[in-house]
């Protein structure tokens, strides 16, 4: 199997996917940081894909969604965008809205309150 294909199967067989340096509980960046920690305090149920334990997997995520940056986030097999893109989403609500739309469940307070200590 491909490093495509593992990726193609990744996204596609669960809800929320994020491709980051290190995992949810340790990211090894700060952008990998930024976007988990939205996710972790939003309450999402998602899969973290370390890139630093597979240099196939690295390059090929990059080439699947032709963006050239890590983190990279997925919704419902769709390619949501890198941290500033989060970062942005969750601001300005449109990621709520996303996951809404989509049936992923999320604790709406939390996406509350990180908007208003950004404000």
């Amino acid at each position: 199997m491909t490093a495509r294909d593992r990726i193609h199967d990744t996204v596609t067989k669960n809800d929320v996917v994020l491709y980051m340096k290190g995992s949810k509980m340790m990211p090894g960046c700060g952008f990998s940081s930024r976007v988990a920690g939205v996710l972790n305090f939003m309450g999402i149920d998602y899969v973290d894909v370390d890139v630093l334990q597979d240099a196939e997997i690295r390059q090929g995520i990059k080439d699947y969604a032709d963006w050239p940056t890590i983190p990279q986030l997925y919704v419902k097999g769709e390619f949501i965008g890198g941290c500033d893109i989060v970062t942005e989403m969750t601001l300005s609500g449109e990621l709520d809205a996303l996951f809404e739309a989509k049936g992923v469940a999320f604790n709406k307070d939390a996406a509350e309150q990180i908007r208003a200590a950004n404000a």
